[in-house]
């Protein structure tokens, strides 16, 4: 009679148990502000299994002890980038673009046009598409941008977003629903896929960014969009990081969020409302944009 087969069962097949599910939860939390749901263990599992194979661990339990030591810095990085949702494509919620071409940009770039500075945020940038859509509006009302002092800077926590962004390159599925005309515009085929142009891929800076640690950015934003990100963190993040947009922005700045992500009235806060998901500081000084970022 064969041995009994008492080998581990494979790492896709095995599932993180609620404590285990529960240490996860407060590791991402603590290091992104972003919150698990009940019932995603499943997702935990399918996500985390190509990390515990990469690192050649046996258990969740050997997996949460690495990321919780000093050695795990960089492995709670990988983490995030694995549990984080990138959900994003071009034009997404094309009200907040037609508000950006015929609100939000006409008065910001004649100030460019007179030597003033405009700076724009896409914060929670994802792999870009958002960030080059801001830049595609802003060409076409501007198409000599590159002559005037204005920047697009698109910060995410993911560093391999991050790096997918700055390469400027997307499959045909992913530029297919932008407008013909802007496609032959803005993007060069490249080896099956397509490639931003060198002019807007300028025009957009990439950083990786923490929005719950320091933000290192000193100067004010005039427009900042913010869109599907705040959904994943709990009430109290959700607070403070309002509270954060609207200290960088400057005065009669625009923030966009998401289509389920509003605002509530404060007493504190200078905010009104200026359309669907779409927030207004008044007009209470110069805005000169102040220092760029890093």
């Amino acid at each position: 009679m064969n041995a009994q087969d008492t080998s581990s069962p494979p790492l896709g097949q095995i599932v993180p148990s609620e404590t285990e599910l529960g240490a996860i939860a407060t590791i991402l939390h603590d290091a992104a502000g972003i919150v698990i749901a009940p019932g995603k263990t499943s997702m935990v599992q399918s996500r985390l299994a190509k990390r515990l194979r990469a690192l050649h661990l046996p258990d969740y339990a050997s997996y949460i002890a690495l990321v919780r030591s000093d050695a795990g810095t960089d492995e709670r990085r990988e983490m995030v980038s694995a549990l984080t949702t990138n959900v994003t494509h071009f034009f997404r919620e094309k009200h907040h673009f037609d508000t950006l071409r015929d609100a939000a940009l006409p008065p910001l770039l004649a100030r460019a046009r007179a030597g003033g500075r405009v700076r724009i945020w896409s914060a929670g940038s994802s792999n870009g598409q958002e960030a080059y859509t801001i830049a595609m509006v802003l060409a076409e009302l501007c198409p000599d941008f590159e002559r005037f002092d204005i920047r697009i800077l698109a910060s995410d926590i993911d560093p391999t977003m991050i790096a997918r962004g700055r390469a400027g390159r997307y499959p045909a599925t992913a530029v297919e629903p932008i407008p013909a005309e802007l496609q032959r515009k803005y993007f060069t085929p490249c080896d099956g896929d397509f490639e931003v142009i060198a002019p807007l891929r300028k025009l957009v800076s990439f950083k990786e960014l923490n929005l719950h640690k320091s933000w290192p950015m000193s100067g004010k934003f005039d427009i900042i969009f913010c869109r599907n990100v705040v959904i994943y963190f709990d009430p109290p993040a959700q607070a403070k990081l309002w509270l954060r947009f609207e200290a960088q922005l400057a005065p009669d700045g625009w923030l966009f969020l998401g289509h389920s992500e509003r605002i509530t009235a404060r007493p504190d806060s200078q905010l009104t409302s200026a359309g669907v998901t779409t927030y207004r500081l008044p007009d209470t000084g110069p805005k000169s944009g102040g220092p760029a970022w890093p």
